[in-house]
């Protein structure tokens, strides 16, 4: 099973939503206990807001790679991002990190079934 980062916080409320909808897949589909192994890095989401408000994009993207990439020094081997908005940047955050990032609405649950 791989070590799924989940990049949260944007807000709490939809980083708890993902995290439950991947465990429930994955007991579902495992049985038993079992459990997804995941690592969450949450935003403060005021932080996020606020630069959504200014336009400045460049700096969000920034933040997000660096999400990323601390997800990735912890272990995780893909990554998740627990919100619609932010995928804007997605395939920058993927290339800067070297990670797969699985857009959830998109390969849900297909992509993620092989992944896990």
């Amino acid at each position: 099973m791989k070590t799924i980062g989940l990049i949260g916080g944007l807000s709490w409320e939809s980083s708890v939503s993902y995290y439950q909808y991947i465990n429930e897949y994955a007991k579902r589909h495992l049985g038993g206990l079992h459990s997804a192994k995941c690592l969450l890095y949450s935003f403060d989401f005021e932080e996020i807001v606020s630069l959504q408000k200014a336009g400045n994009w460049n700096e969000a993207t920034v933040r997000m790679i660096e999400a990323g990439e601390k997800l990735k020094a912890g272990g995780a081997e893909l990554l998740v991002i627990c919100t619609n908005t932010m995928h804007i940047m997605a395939d920058e955050v993927e290339r800067a990190t070297g990670l797969p990032l699985i857009h959830i609405v998109d390969a849900w649950p297909t992509q993620l079934k092989q992944e896990v």
